[in-house]
């Protein structure tokens, strides 16, 4: 089969959906996006679902462990994994 110049496939269109989202895809690969977009159900709800779970991570407040923190836990725990070995 012949590959086209403008048309993408959907795992392709998933794939520039998802650098588009990192800011990562060239102005050509937003364009052929964009066409496919336009017909395909199937890519747009991808593409929905794609904003959604950024938005959603861009307003979460996560709260993650500092690595002086991590270190501290991650020793506690060889401390008590050693001491039920024995």
């Amino acid at each position: 089969m012949k590959k086209s110049f403008l048309f993408i496939s959907c795992d392709e269109a998933k794939h520039i959906c998802d650098k588009k989202q990192y800011g990562e895809a060239s102005g050509w690969e937003r364009f052929k996006l964009g066409l496919r977009l336009s017909w395909c159900h199937i890519t747009k709800s991808y593409s929905k679902k794609n904003n959604k779970l950024t938005e959603a991570m861009e307003k979460a407040d996560v709260n993650c462990l500092k690595i002086d923190e991590r270190q501290k836990l991650d020793q506690q725990f060889k401390e008590e994994l050693a001491k039920h070995q024995n």
